[in-house]
């Protein structure tokens, strides 16, 4: 099971322990896939947010084993070149498929939604 925290300090556990996340491009990585909510993020405007419009070189090599260092982190025991299942590539780039539990922001809107459709103060304080 995979939980990432980023209300607050952005963090991640894997099976209840943490998981070291790397450097800040790495976690950039990681922090633009989760705001897309499960949308496919395209390479091209990953590298400009990353690299904040002036990329070098091998900037896609570098955006490649970011990806890879956190399909690691993130699949521990995913067998060598088997598919990943949680941080994808989708054309033209990558997605996080992750469930709505597994990341407290998205828990948190979705705990306010359902408080929203309630009508009994008690009942969506609850």
């Amino acid at each position: 099971m995979v939980f990432l925290r980023v209300l607050g300090a952005f963090a991640v556990e894997v099976d209840g322990a943490a998981v070291p996340l790397g450097g800040p491009r790495q976690r950039g990585v990681l922090a633009l896939l989760v705001a897309a909510r499960g949308q496919v993020v395209p390479v091209d405007r990953m590298i400009e947010d990353l690299w904040r419009g002036e990329p070098p070189s091998r900037a896609l090599t570098s955006l490649q084993a970011y990806v890879s260092n956190l399909r690691r982190l993130l699949e521990p025991g995913r067998p060598p070149r088997a598919p990943a299942r949680l941080l994808v590539s989708a054309p033209p780039g990558y997605a996080l498929r992750l469930p709505p539990e597994s990341v407290d922001a998205w828990r948190f809107e979705e705990l306010l939604d359902r408080a929203r459709a309630v009508t009994d103060p008690r009942a969506a304080r609850a």
